[in-house]
């Protein structure tokens, strides 16, 4: 049998973010995870985003809604305290829940005015799951040995239940991929740049990002939506990261994604969806990206269930799959530009 050799993983960022472009409402999330109590300490997370609309093109805008928590987790991703502006007895009922599926079902149960609402708190509520699952990766980038740190702190036994727990979680993670072997080599595994969210030409086009010594974690979002009249079709320029602090101060990134999409204004039909890999870890991981074709002709405010649905587990890509089901807050964006329009007049 002939041998398929793959092309290196993808390892370039597509930061800074654009220039904001008039008419447009743009998203953007954070969830920053730091240590303040040393490893074997809770972990502390800094939600936060912002809905901003832009009249004109270097206009600095209105923003729309906004959101941040602040929470702190165990090792076993246990909530134990909580904070958020805008505040609710929901937000309260998160302390003793665990991050993952559950949480994300927990969060659509007891705040569904904000879910409906396509608040953007929510989305970097429903992000506490994602971040958790990843975020320990900031480590390796301080400590050459952490792979080994890990394997001795959870004994063998419990590392390789571990590691058979992640077989086929993705298409990435697929058994006999390159990245179910014992020897992955953290350093060629992340080693891209993650440059700046930030652009210098639009020092307002992205919300306050927290900032804290030692190692940290960060998943960053960003979404623009514009609507074009003429074609009566909604226009989507999105960006996914996920990054980890570097002792000299830079960034590397570990999953970045670029998702360009248009979508009838008027039935909400998904009629192009193109996603871009600019940083992943394996080399397999940008074949997931042929399945989110079958997401194409589906309804935009229902694309969270049709993740689900059509890209589970080997079909998909989980950060991939995270970066697809914040779209379905499009529809009420695109509809923020008119409610943008008439606050501003």
């Amino acid at each position: 049998m002939d041998t398929i050799t793959l092309p290196p993983p993808p390892r370039r960022t597509a930061n800074p973010a654009p220039l904001r472009t008039a008419g447009s409402v743009r998203r953007t999330t954070s969830i920053d995870v730091s240590w303040p109590d040393g490893l074997d300490g809770q972990r502390r997370f800094i939600g936060a985003a912002r809905d901003l609309w832009t009249p004109l093109a270097g206009e600095d805008g209105l923003t729309l809604a906004e959101g941040r928590y602040e929470a702190r987790m165990t090792e076993d991703k246990t909530i134990t305290a909580i904070t958020a502006q805008p505040s609710s007895d929901a937000i309260r009922q998160l302390v003793g829940a665990r991050a993952g599926g559950h949480l994300r079902g927990l969060l659509r149960e007891i705040m569904p005015g904000m879910v409906a609402a396509a608040h953007p708190l929510y989305i970097v509520l429903d992000d506490l799951s994602g971040t958790a699952l990843v975020s320990a990766f900031a480590w390796s980038q301080w400590h050459p040995d952490w792979a080994d740190r890990l394997r001795d702190k959870l004994g063998e036994e419990s590392h390789a239940q571990m590691m058979a727990q992640r077989v086929n979680v993705c298409w990435g993670l697929q058994e006999g991929n390159s990245g179910m072997t014992d020897d992955v080599d953290p350093e060629k595994v992340a080693n891209a740049d993650a440059g700046d969210l930030r652009n210098p030409g639009d020092p307002l086009g992205w919300h306050d990002l927290a900032e804290d010594e030692g190692p940290g974690f960060r998943r960053a979002r960003r979404i623009d939506v514009t609507r074009d009249a003429g074609a009566g079709v909604i226009v989507i320029d999105s960006a996914f990261q996920d990054s980890a602090s570097r002792r000299d101060g830079s960034r590397v990134a570990i999953h970045e994604y670029r998702l360009t999409a248009r979508a009838d204004a008027a039935t909400l039909e998904l009629l192009s969806l193109e996603p871009e890999a600019r940083i992943l870890p394996f080399s397999e991981c940008p074949g997931a990206i042929a399945n989110t074709q079958r997401l194409v002709g589906r309804n935009l405010a229902q694309i969270r269930e049709e993740v689900l649905a059509q890209l589970r587990g080997p079909q998909g890509c989980t950060h991939l799959n995270d970066a697809l089901r914040a779209l379905a807050d499009v529809p009420a964006l695109a509809a923020r530009i008119e409610a943008g329009a008439g606050a501003g007049g």
